[in-house]
Parts: structure tokens; C-alpha cells; sequence
């Protein structure tokens, strides 16, 4: 087949959910034997050419268009007069319209897929296109990183309860109508639609006719996790968590983690430390870095290094929706891992049995204490997510799953 798939961002370096799920698509379905051509937005600050990127081997053909800048004001005008949500709005740009429309006048795809809901506000121009062209043989998928509009709500009702966050509590609320609507669209003008949780496939499936909405979970390559490059030795007992630091629900849980669980954990363990780990922290995360026990390292080129150091690796999520790809990474190492209900929710049955679920300050503190003094215990529970992972989540297990979804569309 011939294959479009368009992403938000350069899927490379793999420093964020996103990139690591296209990643492990493009690089599954060239494996393959497919002709995969991409078209992603590249943030120049970053400075990264797609063509010296392992991207360049797994595509026929990297197109790029710079990343759109909104300012403020734009985003402001756009909220109160337009109607549609801030999301359908942050990639519009018309140098990336006119090279998407170029590549579909040059090769006749059968498949055009949008990764992530930001992307797909292109998916109705390129039906419009298809049909105005009488090229009504390609197929048009959306895959969902989250239900968005489910995520959305959650962030509304955990800002309403403290009251200097009521303001972002009501953007998140008027956001999340405006996103269902906007969801519900774009399910509608797809020829198939991709989950990456039964949760979310839940969500979405009101939103078509036919309620199909298919599943196929994030994924990882579980053996760039066994042996690291770099070895680290982190200081005191310590705490991980990875992520991309100006995501509001992963500030939402550091916020709330230093404040309810980490002082909890410090009577017992007094050197315990926490080291979040992930690009571009957000100013609310500022305040944390005076804390003797809490490192905020920002960018990294591998979070590798710092899970397998960890000796407890976090994710006290109180908000949020999807597969956590930070959690998969963190299993992948052997971490022992402890999770809220929230975070460890789209994983299967069998790789939550793998960690510790702990959903309030002091069940989230014993269990970290508990492993904390306890090396055989984190050991088992490390052994377990390790397995875990390589049996359900590696993309050597997941492509054949996406592959058979295409069969099912009548592709491949």
C-alpha cells in the first residue's frame, strides 16, 4: 500500500508519546513492506532535518512545514469568536495545506492517516479533495491519541476544586464541548477510526453510525529498555517520573505529588528523592526547583539512563486519558512502578497487575515507602512489568493488530 500519514510533529527524536507511537507505526509498516510518505510539522527552534533522522530510511518521502505560531490575543479572539475549539485551530497553516495538497496530486494513496486530533483538522479538506478528484478508493483514518474531550473534562473537574484555578477550570469545561463536537466530526467524515484503549474506543464509538471504533494500543520497542547506554548513579533513594513537562496533567501530578505524597515519603525514607524528567518544564513547576529533594532536569536525550536508576518510578496521574507510553517505557526498564487508577487506566488487566495502584497521599506514600525498603519485592514487581510489556505492548505484537485493522477497511 501506498501510505500518507500526517503527525503534528517531526515523530523523531522519540521524546514524547506521540512521536513514539508514529514512530513505531511508520517503522512497523515500511517492515512491512509498505511505501510510507510523511508530512509533519517541524518546530524550527529544534533545528532537526528530517532526512538525518532514521525517518529517512523508513519513508519514500518527508515533507515538513514549520510549526504555526498563535499568539495570545489569536487564541483569545479565536475563543470567544469562532466557536470551535482551541485544538481545531493550532496547527492551521496554509504552507502545510498547500504541500499536503500537493502530495495527493502526485501519488495516488490508498490510506491517508492523521495522528492526533490536532492533525486531523486537515482530514475534511482532504475528504473535499478526494471526492472533488474522484479518488473515492483512499481511505481516511483517524488514530486518536485520547478522547479528547473525555481528557478535557477531567482537567475541569480537578482544577475546580482549588480555587486560583477556576478560571482554567471553566477554559477546560467551554473546551470540552467545543472538542466533543469537533471529535464528533471528525469520526464521522473518517472511513475508520483507531483507539488506543477500550476506554477511549468507548468514548468515541457514540460519535459514529456504525459505533466501530477499532483498538490498537500504544506500543514500544521493549528491547531499547533492557540495557541503557549511559549508566547514571542518582543520588538518595531515588524517585522517577518522565514526561513532557508542560503537559498540564503531568505538571497537575508533580504539583500534587511534591505537595500530598513526597513529604509522606521523606519521614521514612529521608533521602528519598524525586527526579522529574522531560523536556520543557512549565513555570508552575519553577517553585520545585528550590526543594532539596526534587531535581527538575528538563530535556534529556534518553530517559533510558534515569529508569533504569530509578528505584520507584511514579506516575500519580489525577487526570488524563489514552495509554501511558511514560509508564510502558518505565515497565520496560524493570522499573517497580506506582500509579493512580487515572494513569494506569487503557492498560490491560495483565500489565496493571504489574504495578502498584495507589489513588490517595497515603496509599501512594506506604507503597512507595514499602518498595523503597523492600529491593526483593521491587525486584519481583519489576520482572513482572518487564514481561508484561514485551508480551502485549511491543510493536513486534502490535503491528499485526494494525495490520489486521486494515484488512478489516479492505486495505492491504
Amino acid at each position: 500500500m501506498r501510505i500518507l500519514i500526517l503527525t503534528g510533529s517531526l515523530p523523531y527524536p522519540l521524546a514524547s508519546g506521540g512521536a513514539i507511537r508514529s514512530f513505531g507505526i511508520i517503522h512497523g509498516l515500511h517492515a512491512a513492506g509498505h511505501e510510507v510518505s510523511l508530512l509533519s510539522f517541524n518546530d524550527a527552534e529544534r533545528g532537526i532535518a528530517a532526512q538525518s533522522t532514521p525517518l529517512a530510511e523508513l519513508c519514500a518521502r518527508i515533507e515538513t512545514a514549520p510549526l504555526p505560531r498563535r499568539t495570545p490575543r489569536q487564541r483569545l479572539r479565536d475563543l470567544v469568536l469562532s466557536g470551535q475549539p482551541d485544538i481545531a485551530k493550532r496547527l492551521e497553516s496554509d504552507e502545510f495545506r498547500h504541500k499536503l495538497q500537493t502530495l495527493l496530486e502526485e501519488t495516488p494513496f490508498d490510506l491517508v492517516q492523521f495522528d492526533g486530533l490536532e492533525t486531523a483538522g486537515y482530514l475534511p479538506f482532504v475528504r473535499q479533495w478526494l471526492t472533488r478528484h474522484n479518488q473515492t478508493h483512499t481511505k481516511l483514518c483517524y488514530d486518536s491519541f485520547n478522547a479528547e474531550y473525555v481528557l478535557q473534562r477531567l482537567i475541569s473537574q480537578i482544577d475546580r476544586k482549588e480555587f486560583r484555578r477556576l478560571p482554567a477550570a471553566a477554559y477546560s469545561f467551554v473546551q470540552s464541548n467545543r472538542i466533543a463536537y469537533f471529535e464528533r466530526m471528525i469520526c464521522r467524515v473518517s472511513d475508520f477510526v483507531i483507539a488506543v484503549s477500550e476506554e477511549d474506543a468507548d468514548a468515541l464509538r457514540p460519535f459514529r453510525a456504525d459505533r466501530c471504533v477499532h483498538v490498537v494500543p500504544n506500543g514500544i520497542f521493549a528491547a531499547d529498555y533492557a540495557d541503557p547506554r549511559e549508566h547514571l548513579d542518582l543520588r538518595g533513594s531515588a524517585i522517577v517520573f518522565t514526561g513532557k513537562m508542560d503537559y498540564r496533567p503531568n505538571v497537575d501530578a508533580m504539583l500534587w505529588f511534591t505537595d500530598a505524597v513526597l513529604p509522606l515519603v521523606t519521614e521514612q525514607v529521608p533521602d528519598a528523592r524525586l527526579y522529574i524528567v522531560g523536556q520543557k518544564p512549565h513555570p508552575r513547576l519553577e517553585g520545585l526547583r528550590v526543594k532539596d529533594n526534587v531535581e527538575v532536569t528538563g530535556w534529556v536525550a534518553e530517559v533510558q539512563p534515569f529508569l533504569q536508576a530509578a528505584e520507584v518510578y511514579v506516575a500519580p496521574l489525577r487526570m488524563g486519558s489514552g495509554t501511558r507510553l511514560k509508564i510502558l517505557e518505565a515497565m520496560a526498564s524493570g522499573c517497580a512502578v506506582i500509579a493512580t487508577s487515572t494513569a494506569a487506566s487503557g492498560l490491560l488487566s495483565e500489565a496493571r497487575r504489574a504495578m502498584s495502584i495507589a489513588d490517595d497521599a497515603d496509599s501512594m506514600a506506604q507503597a512507595i515507602v514499602a518498595l523503597l525498603q523492600d529491593p526483593s519485592q521491587r525486584q519481583t514487581l519489576g520482572d513482572s512489568a518487564r514481561s508484561a510489556v514485551r508480551k502485549y505492548y511491543d510493536w513486534s505484537v502490535l503491528i499485526p493488530k494494525l495490520l489486521k485493522v486494515y484488512k478489516e477497511v479492505g486495505l492491504g
